[in-house]
């Protein structure tokens, strides 16, 4: 599960997986809707497909990246877990000990 967070721990790979939900794109237009050099949107797409993350589609001459349902829906089962809370009392501060919210 780690190997999730740290994948998506730059803002930037956020941002191209929350554009890839839409739709797919290829380099230059995923440069020019996030203001990026073309250098560096690959440099996180490598990033993302080597996490199979995104995947590649060629088309011409051009590449097109998309979201891999399987891996998302693999990340969304693992992560549903830890970002779930439940009613049981939470205490507030860092010795355990004190008032506690419920």
């Amino acid at each position: 599960m780690a190997r999730v967070f740290k994948i998506l721990s730059v803002d930037a790979r956020v941002r191209i997986v929350t554009i890839l939900k839409e739709r797919s794109m290829c380099v230059n237009a995923l440069a020019r809707h996030l203001e990026m050099s073309a250098a560096a949107v690959s440099q996180h797409l490598r990033v993302l497909r080597d996490g199979g993350v995104v995947q590649d589609c060629r088309s011409g001459n051009f590449v097109h990246y998309s979201l891999n349902p399987e891996t998302m829906e693999q990340w969304k089962s693992m992560t549903s877990g830890l970002l779930e809370c439940d009613d049981k009392p939470v205490c507030c501060n860092s010795n355990g000990v004190g008032s506690c919210a419920k």
